[in-house]
């Protein structure tokens, strides 16, 4: 009788005898391997069997994504204790989510436009004009002499205005002004002397808008060296970010995913010292970790829209005061301490948090200028 629905299949005629995946030996009634999985079939692939696989995979994968931000948005903590208790297969994996949901969310974030506009060069033009406006007209320099904060603690408000004067024109300076000899930066130490190339060669760069490394030290008349090389070609790339911030901080953007991604497992290590009395490994912990921060990353995705649409920055900041009480919820789920034990752990986290978190950030930039 199994023998003859199973002849009524039509994949059965396409059945092997064995896995062509791990070579395991099959009877014809076994619709997939149990060794590796695979669906027990001979035939070669078409355009149907093709579009019906890839979209049954969609669908059961949108399955899993619906429930999984369900159950992550509107119950704080239980989607990691049911991830860690075995219950996964309803869920998505928290590291494959994380990575849909930060790239989604940083795709959305480039579409603000904060660096818009923005050009530091012209910004310092604008400040010089304003000192040469004050330092001509009389009657705005008896006005700045009246405010009150100023006149309290005997300010003068010529020494302020020659003060900034003198500091912008030190730094109108051209590079001949600053130039040291090879001789010289030999006798400095290694952080001087990359700080003090950086400075002549951005200098030169910006007057003589020479690209050719070659050119440039050959006039300048350093070392033609590949770390020479490379450090000029980062004064590059510093007056173009100086110009046009908003094409740095697109490659910032677009790099940050993956920067958080192996920042994240480190956080995790300071979670379980936190929790270390606790009944938990370190994956757990990770775990935990990933689905909190993909917890944000969606939040984040539904404020910037509401800013985008709005035109406003209520989104933002509705985002950021729902996720500190999820977050200090789902510790509390998850971890299953008291409210006082939560909220000194929620504390301590933070701080640890936005520690790490300015030290990855610092590291970051100084990487991602350098191989910008």
């Amino acid at each position: 009788m199994l023998e003859k629905n199973n002849k009524r299949d039509i994949s059965y005629n396409y059945r092997g005898e064995t896995c062509l995946n791990c070579e395991l030996p099959l009877e014809k009634s076994d619709h997939f391997c149990p060794n590796c999985g695979q669906k027990n079939s001979t035939k070669k692939l078409n355009f149907s069997d093709f579009f019906i696989q890839l979209f049954s995979g969609l669908f059961n994968y949108d399955s899993r994504f619906q429930r999984t931000v369900r159950v992550m948005l509107f119950s704080p903590g239980k989607i990691s204790k049911d991830y860690v208790n075995g219950k996964r297969i309803r869920y998505a994996n928290p590291f494959q989510f994380y990575l849909s949901a930060s790239i989604i969310f940083f795709l959305v974030a480039g579409l603000s436009d904060n660096f818009e506009g923005i050009n530091f060069e012209n910004q310092n033009k604008a400040i010089d004009d304003g000192i040469t406006k004050i330092q001509q007209d009389s009657l705005m320099q008896a006005q700045l002499k009246e405010i009150s904060a100023l006149k309290n603690n005997n300010i003068e408000v010529d020494s302020i205005i020659n003060n900034v004067a003198k500091s912008r024109k030190s730094n109108d300076k051209s590079y001949q002004d600053i130039y040291v000899p090879q001789e010289k930066l030999d006798t400095m130490n290694n952080l001087n002397r990359i700080g003090t190339k950086l400075q002549i060669f951005h200098k030169y760069f910006k007057e003589t808008r020479i690209t050719s490394e070659e050119e440039a030290l050959k006039e300048l008349e350093y070392d033609e060296t590949g770390w020479n090389k490379f450090l000029y070609q980062r004064a590059m790339r510093f007056d173009l970010f100086y110009t046009n911030p908003k094409l740095f901080a697109d490659y910032l953007i677009n790099k940050l995913p993956f920067i958080i991604f192996f920042y994240l497992p480190v956080f995790a290590l300071f979670i379980w010292l936190l929790y270390i009395r606790r009944p938990f490994n370190y994956m757990e912990h990770l775990i935990f970790a990933f689905h909190v921060q993909t917890t944000l990353f969606v939040l984040y995705i539904i404020g910037f829209s509401i800013d985008h649409i709005l035109k406003s920055d209520v989104g933002f900041f509705l985002a950021n005061g729902i996720f500190i009480f999820y977050l200090y919820k789902s510790m509390r789920n998850f971890y299953g301490q008291g409210r006082v034990k939560t909220i000194l752990k929620f504390i301590l986290l933070n701080i640890i948090f936005f520690t790490l978190a300015t030290i990855a950030s610092i590291i970051a930039v100084i990487v991602s200028f350098s191989i910008f």
